[in-house]
């Protein structure tokens, strides 16, 4: 029997379960078990869960519907633990390191007490320091175990049920497990402080509360409020029904209406039934009122005597509650020109066009990736959409013609952005583009995440120091909708990368799509344009930027590289986007593509891929041809910009950390052979795991058709898919 069963429910926060799960196996203290639960075996939780159990017997991952909600989920890993005693610990939250040893020994030395108290912490999700809120209520308790008699203000009511270690023999005993409904951490700390007979506190935080940046769900209006007086309620009849002392239920009592009272001076939670609320609160109020209960002093003491008689009139004066609640000013947009300001100001004052959708790719680079594939396929399914491409001035020339476009900070294109019902874009709209009710923004993002991105780049300086704002892009992402993903991989990241209420639609990339609906004739016929000669091999060496570096340094002599590689061999460059200038790099053997509009034709033209840490690897992988990693500086890389995991042991195929390294593998073929190809399915069962031809069709019929998820297209299984075939220079695998 372990020490300690620690339970992890993992609903809605799977981009940081990990970081929680790695945060438990990685005490000191190793004699644990750990409890993952999550909401099916097919959930991405369970993914991740999963993972751990095979590396790991002390992780046993169990499943709990999301419509049991939190306490189905913990009361699940309850019934699954062995452990003396139990833990709890939420899926995006951290166990501080030596926390079980610090538990272990205080346990030990108070003798098998039912609970033990600790303290934590509330870690701003952004900025600001740490708090310990839990410190107050435990100040001043006594050295070893004691009754609760002896301490009644220190009940489990205002803290988490995270904050306390309890012994699972004393929970069965008394059949105890989290009340259903909202507020569980409150019913269940009350039931728990009316059973126990002998608890303890640990001065030290043991866990890390990460503050979530939209906010505890408990404080969204909802009919869900009035479900506290349910856990009040259940709270104080098993006290009457144990028949506590009044010593006892006094403190008992005060803290649970100090809840009540604080969510009753809030009118705006309780959208509707405020009345009732007040109404059964004062008959809860005067039925359990320990006797001689004294009311406490000031204000609050007030606002007692008013819920003691069911005063609703002149509560609701005494809060002010007759107000209506302030709400955030939205920011004057910024066009640049005044007389453009006014009018998009006087367009947003305008009815929304139902049929007007605007896109943007790479902040206005022309018509390419996500955007421009769901743009296309809008014109084939839905053509009473008139649709917009924002482009910046001068890159005119990048729209097919037909496409109708608008130069970035024309008046004209205000006028869209004001008007549009649906904006789609790859990367993000200006800063004084207005969220409007009713307009439905989609970020089809533009590559899966190996480098760190969005609020995750805030540790690594050097790019830090390049992002901008935090603030203005966390701005920026809400007003996203909708959110694509190509994998769960991308879905995870994207949450932890970019917190916001968008939901997620992991339906593949769009631009992935020409991947296996291109033919032969195709890829001849791009080979034909981009110049590759018959017969040849061709190789696309894409490397990535870096934050480091202030230009572009191609990393590989490519020159040196095709002589080497073989006479047959030609290279087709593509820079990072960045540094797109227009000008040719190219020569006999090199052939400069990073102008070409579509990395996609270049993909589709390309017999195998070098790249470095690129996401174009990723895209890549869906045509099942041979990848090479080429890793010169991958510590320098993994310090500086910071990663999501080690492409190192993990790569989708050969991995070369020189020159002459990566030429040998195409010298002697093997970059095509039976290891790489082995690598390479493993990570196309990985990261291609939504793009299957069908991607764009999917997220038209569900954002731009407003069709239900279930009649959007499913994805095709991996093993089903036909990608497109390569030229004939390449034997397939």
């Amino acid at each position: 029997m372990p020490r300690f069963s620690i339970i992890v429910p993992s609903h809605g926060v799977t981009g940081r379960l990990s970081q929680a799960l790695d945060s438990v196996l990685g005490q000191s203290f190793g004699d644990l078990q750990l409890i993952p639960v999550c909401d099916a075996p097919d959930a991405p939780a369970a993914e991740v869960a999963a993972g751990y159990a095979e590396r790991d017997s002390r992780v046993t991952p169990v499943h709990s519907p999301p419509s049991a909600g939190l306490s189905g989920a913990r009361n699940a890993g309850i019934r699954a633990a062995t452990g003396t005693y139990l833990l709890f610990l939420d899926g995006d939250d951290l166990l501080l390191p030596g926390a079980l040893a610090a538990l272990d020994a205080r346990l030990s030395e108070t003798g098998g007490v039912d609970v033990l108290y600790a303290e934590h912490e509330r870690a701003p999700w952004w900025e600001g320091e740490p708090t310990n809120p839990a410190a107050p209520l435990l100040a001043g308790a006594p050295k070893d175990a004691f009754a609760p008699v002896e301490r009644p203000a220190l009940t489990g009511v205002p803290l988490p049920a995270w904050s306390a270690a309890y012994r699972r023999a004393f929970l069965t005993e008394h059949e105890l497990l989290f009340p259903e409904g909202h507020f569980t951490d409150l019913g269940w700390g009350g039931l728990v402080t009316v059973a126990a007979q002998r608890i303890a506190v640990l001065r030290q935080t043991v866990v890390r509360h990460r503050l979530r940046r939209q906010g505890s769900r408990l404080n969204l209006p909802g009919p869900h409020q009035h479900t506290l007086l349910d856990q009040v309620e259940r709270v104080l009849t098993r006290a009457a029904e144990r028949s506590l002392p009044a010593e006892r239920t006094g403190p008992l009592f005060d803290q649970l209406f100090t809840v009540v009272l604080r969510t009753a001076s809030r009118p705006e939670r309780l959208s509707s039934g405020y009345r009732a609320f007040f109404r059964r609160a004062a008959r809860l109020y005067r039925t359990h009122r320990p006797a001689g209960h004294r009311v406490p002093g000031g204000s609050l003491g007030v606002q007692h005597r008013l819920l003691a008689a069911g005063a609703y009139t002149a509560f609701r004066a005494l809060r002010g509650a007759n107000r209506a609640a302030g709400g955030a000013v939205e920011r004057l947009p910024r066009p640049r020109m005044l007389r453009t300001r006014l009018r998009y100001a006087r367009d947003l004052r305008r009815p929304l066009d139902p049929n007007l959708a605007v896109y943007c790719a790479y902040w206005g680079r022309g018509y390419a990736c996500n955007p421009a594939a769901i743009h296309a396929k809008a014109r084939e399914l839905a053509p009473h959409l008139r649709s917009v491409f924002l482009v910046e001035a001068g890159q005119e020339h990048a729209v097919p013609e037909g496409v109708e476009y608008a130069v970035i900070g024309s008046r004209r294109s205000w006028e869209v952005l004001a008007r549009a019902t649906y904006l789609v874009n790859n990367a993000n709209f200006a800063e004084g583009v207005v969220k409007r009710p009713g307009s439905v923004h989609l970020q089809t993002q533009h590559g899966t995440p190996l480098k760190t991105m969005g609020v995750d780049q805030s540790t690594y300086p050097v790019v830090a120091a390049q992002s901008g704002s935090f603030t203005k892009l966390l701005g920026r992402v809400d007003r996203w909708d909708f959110n694509l993903s190509s994998n769960r991989h991308s879905t995870q990241m994207w949450e932890r990368a970019f917190p916001g209420s968008y939901e997620h639609l992991e339906y593949g990339y769009p631009r992935n799509d020409v991947y296996y609906t291109a033919t032969a004739a195709d890829v001849a016929r791009i080979r034909r344009e981009l110049g590759v000669p018959e017969g040849a091999t061709a190789v696309l060496y894409a490397p990535t930027h870096r934050d480091h570096h202030t230009g572009f340094e191609p990393g590989l002599d490519l020159e040196a590289f095709c002589a080497a590689a073989g006479e047959d061999v030609v290279v087709l460059l593509r820079a990072h986007y960045f540094y797109d200038r227009g000008r040719s790099r190219g020569s006999d053997r090199i052939i400069d593509v990073t102008a070409h509009r579509s990395s996609e034709d270049v993909c589709l033209a390309a017999d195998a891929l070098v790249t470095d840490y690129s996401s174009i690897m990723f895209d890549y992988a869906n045509l099942d041809r041979p990848i090479v990693v080429y890793a010169d500086d991958w510590d320098v890389y993994r310090e500086t910009r910071g990663v999501y995991f080690d492409l190192m042991a993990e790569p989708p195929g050969l991995v070369a950390r020189t020159p002459q390294e990566l030429a040998a593998v195409f010298r002697d073929g093997s970059y095509a052979g039976t290891d790489a190809r082995a690598l390479r399915a493993a990570f196309r069962k990985r990261f291609c795991q939504f793009d299957d031809g069908r991607a764009a069709e999917r997220v038209v019929r569900r954002v731009l058709l407003g069709e239900p998820p279930e009649a959007v297209p499913p994805v095709i299984p991996l093993a089903e898919r036909i990608p497109a075939p390569a030229a004939a220079t390449l034997v397939r695998s």
